[in-house]
C-alpha cells in the first residue's frame, strides 16, 4: 500500500485514504470505507469553492482515529491560506468525520462546501481480480441523509450519510453554504453507517446514529487491553516501541466474527484478508499467548464450531478439517468464491491441536480443552482419514476445486513457492515438509492432552506410536544426503523436492528432526544462502526460483523468523535464536516499529536498510505477532507443570530485557534476560 495512504481500522472495517482524507478509488485499488469484504464507499471528496484541498499534515490518533490538516490552494508555492480545514475521523459502524474550517482572516468568508460521495460495493475479490458487478445500484435522498445502496436478489448492503449541520443532499453528495464570521469557525458532524443483509435474512434500515459515539468506549478497550498485557523493561528504546506497537497493532487486528459472540480473534492482514483465516489466526495466536491467551480461546471455539463435516469437494470441505478463510462478501454469497467457509489448507487441522495443548500449557484451562476434546479428536483422524492423500502415510494437498481453489495448500501458497533445486514444479498430491512436523506435533500434544486431560491412556499411546513411526519414515524418506537438508517436498513416487528452504526452521519447531540432523539445518539456516543478515530468506540464494523480490521464493518474512527462532530454542541452539531475533527486530526500526508482511531477500551489506515487498499487507496479523515471539524466544519461557521457566538468551545490543505480569496458570510471573549473546 502506498505510504502516501492513511489507514484506520477496527476489526475487519476500515478506511484507506489518501493524505487529504479524499476517498477516489478506482475499480482495481483499495482505498474506501470497507466492511465484511464489501467497499461502502468508493467517493468521499472534499471540495471548498470547487476547488480540492491541500494536505499540511496528518495526524495517527490512534488505530482507529485520524486528523487531517488542509489548507485550500493559493496558486503558488507559498502557502498563506486564511482558511485551515480540519477532518478528524473514526472509524466504526462505518465512520464518524468531524468537519471544522477555521477563518484566520479579519474578514467574514462565503463558502461552498462540497463533498461528493458514492459507492461501488465492489467485493474485494472483484477487487483483486477486475470483475465487473452483477446486480443493481440505487440512490435515495430522504431530507436529512443520502442513502445509496447495492442489491441482487436477496443480497444488499447500503451506506447511508447524514450531516449534523444543515446541508443539501442529492444523488451525489451533499453541499453546504457557510458563512464564517472573521477569526471563527463553521463544524459539522458526518456520519457514515453500512448496513448488510444477504440471502434470506429480513433487510433493516440501519439506525443513523453516530459512529463517533463508539470512539470514547474503543479508547478505553485499547487502553484497558494494553494495561492487561505484559510490561516490557529494555534498555532498547526502540524495542519498547515495536513492543507497543505490535500490541496496539494486535489490538487493531482483533476481529469478532459472528459466531464468536462478540469475543475476538486476530484478522490475518489489511486490506485483503481482514476477515478469519485458520492457519494465520492459529499462528498468530499462538506468538500472542503469552501475552494475550484470550485470543487462542476465541480462535479455537471460532474454529472449532466451523469444522468440516462432510465431503465437499467445491469447498474442499472433508469431517474433521478446519477452515482456511471465511468471507462475506457478493462473490461468496453467490458461490463465485466458495469462502463461506473454504477449507483449501493442509496445516491449519495440525496445527488446531498444536494451538489446543499449548493454550493448556499456559493457562491450564482444563474446562476448555475438555469442551473441544471432540474437535481436536476429528482433526487428528482428518489427518490420517484424509489428509494422506497417496496413502503413504504423509501429509499432502491437492485441490478438489480445479477452478477457484487453492493449488498450494501449505503456507507457501503461490504458485512457484515448491521447486526442485533447478527450479521444476513438482506435481501433485504435494506432501511438503513442514506439513510431516505439524501432524508429528499434533500426534504428541494430542497424546499429552488425552493422557493428562481427557483420561484416555489406550489413545495416548496409539497416538505416540503414531507419532514415533511419523519420525523414523520422515527423518529417512525426507533426507537429502547430498546437501544434509531435508527436501521441501516429496512427490507421489516418492521423489525429493530438493530445495534448501525456510521450510525446514519449522521442522525444528515441531521437533520431528532427528537430533544428529539439528546442526546441519541450523549450519544452513544460518548461511549467507539463508541468512540474509535481516533474516532467513524463504528460498536459498543458489535455488533455481532464487529471487529476493519473490513472495516465496526469496523475500523474508518475519513470521517464520519468529517460529524458526523458537525452532532453535528448542533444540538448544540458543545463540542463532538471538541472532534471528536480532535481525528481525532491527528490521523493525526502519518500519517503525510495524513489521510487515515480508520485506526483501537482499544481503543486509548491500542496503541501509531493508526494502520492503512492494505489495505487503500491514499491518499483518502474525507479522504483529513476530515481535511477542522473539520476545519469549529470547527469555526461554516455557511452561512447565504450574510453573514458567526462563533461559534467556538476549542479543547484545538489547543488552537488558524483562517481561513483567506475565499471565498463566501460575498467576503472574516475572521474567529477566540478561544473557548476552553477539550477532
Amino acid at each position: 500500500m502506498s505510504e502516501s495512504q492513511v489507514r484506520i481500522l477496527d476489526g475487519n472495517t476500515f478506511v484507506v485514504s489518501d493524505n487529504r482524507g479524499d476517498i477516489d478509488a478506482t475499480p482495481a485499488d483499495t482505498t474506501g470505507l470497507f466492511s465484511y469484504d464489501t467497499r461502502f464507499l468508493s467517493k468521499w471528496v472534499l471540495t471548498v469553492d470547487g476547488n480540492r484541498l491541500n494536505p499540511l499534515s496528518v495526524d495517527d490518533l490512534q488505530y482507529f482515529e485520524s486528523r487531517f490538516f488542509l489548507v485550500p490552494g493559493t496558486g503558488t508555492i507559498y502557502v498563506n491560506a486564511t482558511l485551515s480545514v480540519i477532518r478528524q475521523r473514526a472509524v466504526g459502524a462505518g465512520f464518524h468525520e468531524e468537519l471544522t474550517i477555521l477563518n484566520h482572516d479579519d474578514k467574514p468568508v462565503d463558502l461552498a462546501i462540497r463533498i461528493d460521495a458514492d459507492s461501488d460495493f465492489a467485493d474485494l475479490f472483484e477487487i483483486k481480480d477486475a470483475v465487473g458487478k452483477k446486480g443493481k445500484y440505487y440512490h435515495r435522498v430522504n431530507g436529512n441523509h443520502l442513502l445509496i445502496g447495492y442489491e441482487r436478489e436477496t443480497f444488499r448492503r447500503e451506506t447511508t450519510i447524514s450531516s449534523s449541520a444543515p446541508a443539501t443532499f442529492d444523488e451525489n453528495g451533499l453541499s453546504f453554504s457557510v458563512h464564517i464570521e472573521p477569526h471563527e469557525q463553521w463544524s459539522t458532524d458526518l456520519d457514515v453507517v453500512t448496513a448488510v443483509s444477504g440471502s434470506g435474512e429480513r433487510h433493516e434500515r440501519p439506525k443513523y446514529g453516530h459512529a463517533g459515539d463508539e470512539r470514547r468506549p474503543m479508547a478505553e478497550g485499547l487502553q484497558k487491553w494494553l494495561d492487561a498485557a505484559p510490561t516490557l523493561e529494555t534498555d532498547r528504546e526502540q524495542l519498547k516501541h515495536t513492543y507497543r506497537r505490535s500490541l496496539i497493532d494486535l489490538a487493531a487486528l482483533r476481529f469478532s466474527p459472528p459466531i464468536a459472540g462478540g469475543a475476538s480473534l486476530p484478522a490475518a492482514g489489511l486490506p485483503w484478508f481482514m476477515t478469519m483465516f485458520g492457519r494465520d489466526s492459529i499462528l498468530t495466536s499462538l506468538q500472542a499467548l503469552p501475552f494475550a491467551p484470550e485470543l487462542a480461546a476465541t480462535t479455537l471455539g471460532a474454529l472449532g464450531t466451523w469444522q468440516g463435516s462432510r465431503v465437499d469437494n467445491f469447498r474442499e470441505e472433508e469431517p474433521g478439517r478446519i477452515l482456511h478463510e471465511m468471507r462475506y462478501g457478493e462473490t461468496a454469497a453467490f458461490e463465485e468464491q466458495p469462502h463461506t467457509p473454504y477449507f483449501g489448507n493442509a496445516d491449519a487441522t495440525a496445527l488446531y491441536v498444536v494451538l489446543l495443548d499449548e493454550f493448556e500449557r499456559w493457562t491450564g484451562d482444563h474446562a476448555l480443552v475438555r469442551e473441544y476434546e471432540p474437535v481436536a479428536r476429528a482433526a487428528l483422524s482428518w489427518i490420517d482419514d484424509y489428509g494422506d492423500r497417496q496413502g503413504n502415510g504423509y501429509l499432502s494437498y491437492q485441490r478438489t476445486n480445479e477452478q477457484t481453489g487453492l493449488e498450494n495448500q501449505c503456507w507457501k501458497d503461490s504458485w512457484d513457492s515448491i521447486s526442485y533445486h533447478d527450479g521444476r514444479l513438482p506435481g501433485f498430491p504435494r506432501a511438503t515438509c513442514e506439513l510431516q512436523g505439524y501432524a508429528y506435533d499434533a500426534k504428541i500434544r494430542g497424546a499429552r492432552l488425552a493422557r493428562t486431560v481427557w483420561k484416555d491412556p489406550e489413545y495416548a499411546d496409539a497416538l505416540e506410536r503414531q507419532a514415533a513411526s511419523l519420525k523414523k519414515r520422515f527423518n529417512k524418506d525426507f533426507w537429502v544426503e547430498d546437501g544434509q537438508f531435508f527436501a521441501i517436498a516429496l512427490e507421489s513416487d516418492g521423489s525429493k523436492v530438493d530445495a534448501l528452504s525456510s521450510n525446514i526452521g519449522h521442522l525444528m519447531w515441531s521437533g520431528i528432526v532427528d537430533k544428529a540432523k539439528a546442526k546441519p539445518l541450523v549450519r544452513h539456516l544460518m548461511s549467507p544462502q539463508l541468512f540474509s543478515g535481516w533474516g532467513v530468506r524463504t528460498l536459498a540464494d543458489g535455488e533455481g526460483r532464487f529471487n529476493p523480490i519473490g513472495y516465496h521464493v526469496g523475500a523474508v518474512w518475519p513470521f517464520d523468523n519468529s517460529f524458526i527462532a523458537w525452532g532453535l530454542r528448542r533444540y538448544g541452539f540458543k545463540a542463532e535464536a538471538a541472532r534471528i531475533a536480532a535481525g528481525i527486530l532491527d528490521a523493525a526500526e526502519f518500519f517503525d516499529g510495524r513489521l510487515p508482511e515480508a520485506f526483501a531477500g537482499y544481503e543486509r551489506s548491500y542496503t541501509r536498510f531493508p526494502v520492503e515487498y512492494p505489495t505487503a499487507c500491514s499491518p499483518q496479523a502474525w507479522s504483529t505477532g513476530t515481535p511477542l515471539l522473539l520476545l519469549r524466544t529470547m527469555l526461554g519461557l516455557e511452561p512447565i507443570g504450574e510453573h514458567l521457566m526462563t533461559d534467556p538468551a538476549v542479543p547484545a545490543d538489547i543488552g537488558y530485557v524483562a517481561l513483567l505480569d506475565i499471565p498463566g496458570r501460575w498467576g503472574r510471573f516475572d521474567a529477566f534476560g540478561r544473557g548476552r549473546h553477539r550477532r
